[in-house]
């Protein structure tokens, strides 16, 4: 797999380059990453941090003492995702992994995980540098934030017992939005998301007698259809909510009609009125449906995985914003609004019953931005953009890497404690 790339106190900004280009070659599944890991820890001990490795499996710790003051956690989450890069790079990914169904898959970083690795390791070592704060620095490197269990396995394993309980916690995410520029959105700010398995089951036959089965793959997507009609007719305008059929699987030959059909449906919503309304709705739908079509036996309905709302407090999204815009410039600091994209670093904020403040990192090429005017310009030069979870998805190197960790160590400073 290569040699991995470790940062020092005397590596400069290439040096954080190759590092990003290294993780980006190496990317690994959600609680696989053991290669990553590996660099986290490596990195975080040579620079001074007393690590802790193997936190809720794959999950690595820094811990940085300096006195009396505030515990501040800053979090960056290592994973990538079951899918096979089409950007061309130079140091483009051609990984394989296992799935937790046994099969072979690609992964990429096609989420921006490398980025975040990257930048954290670079704020630590901007951070053990500095003799400015006082108080406790927890650098959490966090396995299978892609799957939504993660961070609640760490908080499980013990992870405060271990380092103590911070007093805020903080974490960016790279996205679409031009290099420079840093997007803070307080309240809700990442969307709860549900994940649902339905199984329809039909009557299988031979494709030349339809009459004699009662076909899944109708009735899948006939419930396809329908579910779309969840959103737009009761969900309330002011309300938000988004569902998707990521998956349709069904049948294994032309002229066979099938026993059975799988979707795989996903919900983000912000509101827990909402989002119980709507799923309320894909039980009810999914039954008649079923019912309609003459099924012989009732539809299977599982509920597989469930990531949190990140909720930002607002005071806390105040001080570091005025922190971040004091590196960036006010002007480069802007609220986006919330996102539908969700995330699980507010398990570590809820479980330490602390505030929590997570923004976004621009890592866009700024030219595609030329000539954009105001936030629908912004908008618009967005779509032409491949964006997280694309084959094609590719933030800049730099500005991206010196802004993540410049934001980071901002961000903490602002938490930490001054040194006597």
């Amino acid at each position: 797999m290569g040699e991995p790339v470790i940062i020092d106190g005397a590596s400069g900004q290439e040096e954080f380059a190759a590092l990003y280009r290294d993780l980006h070659r190496h990317p690994e599944l959600s609680f696989a990453e053991e290669r990553t890991a590996s660099i986290v820890a490596r990195t975080l001990a040579g620079l001074g941090y007393e690590v802790l490795t193997g936190i809720g499996r794959t999950g690595v710790v820094g811990v940085l003492r300096r006195g009396e003051g505030p515990t501040v956690l800053v979090r960056a989450d290592m994973d990538g995702l079951p899918v096979e890069e089409a950007t061309g790079l130079p140091y483009a990914s051609t990984a394989r992994g296992t799935d937790p169904a046994g099969n072979e898959v690609p992964v990429m970083h096609a989420c921006g995980h490398d980025v975040h690795v990257t930048c954290l390791l670079g704020a630590a070592r901007a951070l053990a540098g500095d003799p400015g704060w006082s108080g406790t620095l927890l650098l959490v490197g966090q396995p299978a934030e892609e799957v939504g269990s993660g961070a609640k396995a760490m908080v499980a394993d013990g992870l405060y017992d271990r380092v103590g309980t911070p007093d805020v916690v903080l974490g960016q995410h790279v996205g679409p939005l031009p290099a420079g520029m840093i997007g803070l959105h307080p309240g809700p700010a990442f969307a709860t998301s549900d994940s649902l398995t339905i199984t329809l089951h039909g009557r299988g036959g031979h494709g030349s007698r339809p009459e004699s089965c009662v076909d899944p793959v109708v009735m899948a997507a006939s419930l396809v259809m329908r579910l779309q009609g969840i959103v737009a007719r009761e969900v309330a305008g002011a309300d938000t909510a988004v569902v998707t059929v990521g998956v349709l699987r069904a049948g294994t030959k032309v002229n066979i009609i099938p026993d059975t059909a799988e979707l795989q449906v996903n919900v983000r919503s912000y509101d827990e009125e909402v989002r119980q309304r709507v799923l309320a709705a894909i039980e009810r739908i999914t039954l008649a449906e079923a019912q309609a079509s003459g099924a012989p036996r009732p539809p299977e309905i599982v509920h597989t995985d469930t990531f949190p709302v990140v909720v930002n407090d607002p005071d806390a999204s105040a001080r570091t914003a005025a922190a971040l815009a004091g590196v960036f410039g006010p002007a480069a600091v802007v609220d986006a609004g919330a996102v539908t994209g969700s995330e699980d670093v507010g398990e570590f904020a809820t479980a330490a019953g602390a505030p929590c403040v997570y923004w976004i990192l621009g890592g866009a090429d700024p030219a595609a931005f030329a000539g954009a005017v105001g936030a629908a310009g912004m908008v618009r030069a967005m779509e032409g953009i491949p964006s997280n979870h694309s084959p094609l998805y590719a933030p800049v190197i730099e500005p991206t890497l010196g802004n993540g960790i410049a934001a980071l160590v901002a961000a903490a400073k602002a938490w930490l404690g001054a040194s006597a």
